[in-house]
């Protein structure tokens, strides 16, 4: 047995691959990882497994109807797993092409190579087969303060160009079921962090810049609330789902862990002034103000009692574990840091903050 993994050197999707092949349930499984290896692509995340045979790596891109029908054909996996997509909001508002091409034409394209890999397929193998697709809780839209959290069933009310195409996503993996019959799951996560996280999200870009001694930009007043998943409980969350989750269905994935963000900079700073002092003074001197980016939801929250109540799950970090594993993560990668903040890397933060 086979696992198609997309994405799969991106930040979730990486550690994902890593998880999966080195959880004893799962390690006898190869993954066929297909991945473009865009400018958050990183087979350095996977160095590890070089020269393993569990793990072949594809480099392309999943709007390359050839070339998934291709794998498809060749490894026959028993189940898709998606993560690859555009997923930075700031990104979206700048360029918003690409984001409608890989999260909503390439999520059509892989559906429909699916489909008809799935049509071929008989007895135990098709009973077994899955697509699972990997979301977010931004889809649903912004809450008010003392709005419930979202469950499954909450609207779709998608406020940035990343957002809307994963909701678009959401809605073509929903009617390839319902049409066609193809067996999905899904999962909506709230904000993930952890290892291997690219420098441009709020936790590793405040630690990285902390190390620097730059400023630390905060979006206007810095109390919009976000849900914060550790990486690795949502890697158990879909090993779950792959396993015991019922077909048609979505899961949502959160950490029980809302935060403002401004709480976790000041987390962040009082982390490093342990771990790695600055004889300059506390690393919360370098907490910046600028200006909030467009359409900035106010607050997220996941509801993830019917992962637990039907699949047993819960996570297994708190916030207060996971950040302290995540900053010492950095602390121990510097080589790989600098590896990823590369020309166009420093560009892109120039063309987001400069004018702010």
């Amino acid at each position: 047995m086979t696992l198609l993994v997309t994405g799969g050197a991106g930040f979730i999707g990486s550690n994902f691959v890593l998880d999966w092949l080195a959880t004893p349930e799962t390690a006898g499984e190869p993954v066929v990882n297909l991945d473009a290896l865009t400018y958050a692509g990183n087979r350095d995340n996977l160095a590890t497994l070089e020269g393993d045979a569990r793990h072949v790596f594809v480099h392309g891109d999943i709007t390359d109807r050839a070339l998934v029908d291709r794998l498809l054909a060749e490894h026959r996996p028993r189940a898709i797993v998606h993560f690859a997509a555009e997923s930075h909001v700031d990104r979206s508002i700048h360029g918003p092409g690409a984001f409608i091409r890989t999260n909503v034409q390439g999520t059509f394209t892989l559906l429909e190579a699916a489909r008809a890999h799935w049509s071929t397929l008989q007895g135990p193998a098709r009973e077994a087969f899955r697509f699972h697709h990997v979301s977010t809780d931004e889809v649903y839209g912004s809450l008010g303060p003392s709005d419930p959290a979202f469950t499954e069933d909450h609207p779709y009310q998608p406020n940035s160009p990343y957002s809307a195409s994963k909701a678009a996503s959401d809605h073509l993996v929903r009617a390839w079921h319902h049409t066609y019959g193809l067996p999905v799951t899904a999962t909506n996560c709230s904000n993930n962090y952890g290892p291997w996280h690219f420098p441009e999200k709020l936790i590793p870009l405040m630690i990285v810049n902390a190390l620097a001694g730059k400023p630390l930009p905060v979006y206007g007043d810095g109390q919009q609330v976000r849900d914060w998943l550790y990486v690795g409980d949502h890697c158990s969350a879909i090993r779950a789902v792959l396993a015991r989750g019922r077909v048609g269905e979505t899961y949502n994935v959160g950490g029980w862990n809302e935060k403002p963000n401004m709480e976790i900079v000041h987390t962040v700073c009082r982390l490093l002034d342990e771990l790695r002092p600055d004889p300059a003074g506390p690393h919360a001197r370098l907490i910046t103000h600028v200006k909030d980016r467009p359409g900035h939801d106010r607050r997220y929250a996941i509801d993830a009692r019917k992962i637990e109540r039907e699949l047993g799950w819960r996570p297994a970090e708190t916030f207060d574990t996971g950040i302290r594993k995540t900053v010492q993560w950095v602390l121990d990668h510097g080589d790989w840091i600098a590896r990823v903040q590369s020309g166009a890397y420093r560009e892109w933060v120039s063309a987001n903050y400069a004018a702010r």
